[in-house]
C-alpha cells in the first residue's frame, strides 16, 4: 500500500471505523490514538494525541532511521503514555505502512534470527515483492554490525516502534500487565526487554501472527501466545481479542470456589 494509507488509517481510527475500534468497543476497551511521527503535514483532530517526533524517519537503507536525540524523545514520550494509561492492563497497537520491515531488522539484529526468517509478506506482497523486500532489507542490514536495543531502535525503528517500547516500560513501571499484540509490537517488546529486563514478567503475548518472523520472536522470548488465528492486522487487534481471556483468568483465580470452600469431596 502507498505511504498515505498510514494517514488515512489514523483518521479512520479517530472516526471509530477500524477493526481495532470495533474489537475495542465489543470488549469495553478505551482507545487512544497517538501520532508518533506520521509523514506529511501534521495531522489535526481534537481526539488525536500528538507526540510527533518528525514527519517520518530517515531512509534506513542509507542512514540511521533517527538521531539519538529523537530516539530518547520517542522513548520518553512512550514511557509517559504507558504510565498514564488507565486500568490494570495496556495494549499497544500500531499503524505504519512498511513497519514489518522495521520489525524484521530489529528482530534480526537483537535476536540473531536469520533475516529470511524475519521477513514476511506484510500487508500481502506477491513473490516478486517479497524478493525485493528481502534484498533491500539485506542491504540495509549490511550497513551496521552488532547492535544493542538502543542501537537497533535508532538504526531501524519507526517512531511508533520506539514509542511502543517506551510505553511498555512505562506501563509496567506502574504495575500494569502489558498485553503484547503481533509481530511489530513483539519486536518493540524485544527491544524494550533489552532496555528493561524486568519488563518480561509483565508481558502477556496475545496471539501468534501470520507474519512468519513472529514465531521466532515468540520462541526467543519463551512466550506462549493465547491465540493463533492467522491474523496480520496490527492495530492492537490481537490484544483486544485476547483481553476477555485475561479477564476470565483473573476472575477464575479470584472468584472460583475451591473444592474445600465449596464442600466438594476430594479424590479417593
Amino acid at each position: 500500500f502507498p505511504q498515505q494509507v498510514t494517514r488515512q488509517m489514523v483518521m479512520n481510527f479517530l472516526a471509530g471505523g477500524a477493526a481495532a475500534n470495533v474489537f475495542a468497543k465489543a470488549n469495553n476497551i478505551r482507545v487512544r490514538v497517538v501520532d508518533a511521527g506520521v509523514a506529511g503535514e501534521p495531522l489535526a483532530h481534537p481526539a488525536l494525541i500528538s507526540r510527533n517526533i518528525a514527519a517520518g524517519t530517515k531512509n534506513f537503507l542509507h542512514e540511521a532511521a533517527m538521531s539519538e536525540a529523537q530516539l530518547q524523545q520517542a522513548l520518553r514520550f512512550g514511557r509517559e503514555l504507558g504510565a498514564s494509561a488507565g486500568g490494570e492492563a495496556a495494549i499497544f497497537g500500531e499503524m505504519g505502512i512498511a513497519n514489518t520491515s522495521s520489525a524484521s531488522l530489529i528482530a534480526h539484529k537483537l535476536g540473531h534470527i536469520a533475516l529470511e526468517d524475519c521477513v514476511g509478506r506484510g500487508t500481502g506482497v506477491d513473490d516478486a515483492g517479497l524478493k525485493r523486500k528481502l534484498d533491500i532489507l539485506a542491504r540495509a542490514c549490511a550497513r551496521t554490525g552488532e547492535l544493542d536495543a538502543l542501537g537497533a531502535l535508532r538504526e531501524y525503528g519507526g517512531f511508533e516502534v520506539a514509542q511502543i517500547a517506551g510505553a511498555m516500560i512505562g506501563a509496567a513501571q506502574q504495575g500494569k500487565i502489558v498485553l503484547v499484540d503481533g509481530f511489530i509490537a513483539s519486536a518493540a517488546a524485544l527491544a524494550a526487554v533489552g532496555l528493561a529486563p524486568a519488563l518480561h514478567d509483565y508481558l502477556v503475548f496475545a496471539h501468534r501472527s501470520a507474519e512468519g518472523g513472529h514465531r521466532f520472536i515468540l520462541a526467543l522470548m519463551e512466550a506462549r501466545p493465547l491465540l493463533q488465528l492467522d491474523m496480520r492486522l496490527g492495530e492492537g487487534t490481537g490484544g483486544a481479542l485476547a483481553w476477555p481471556l485475561l479477564r476470565a483468568a483473573a476472575a477464575m483465580v479470584n472468584n472460583m470456589a475451591s473444592f474445600e470452600s465449596a464442600g466438594i469431596s476430594g479424590g479417593a
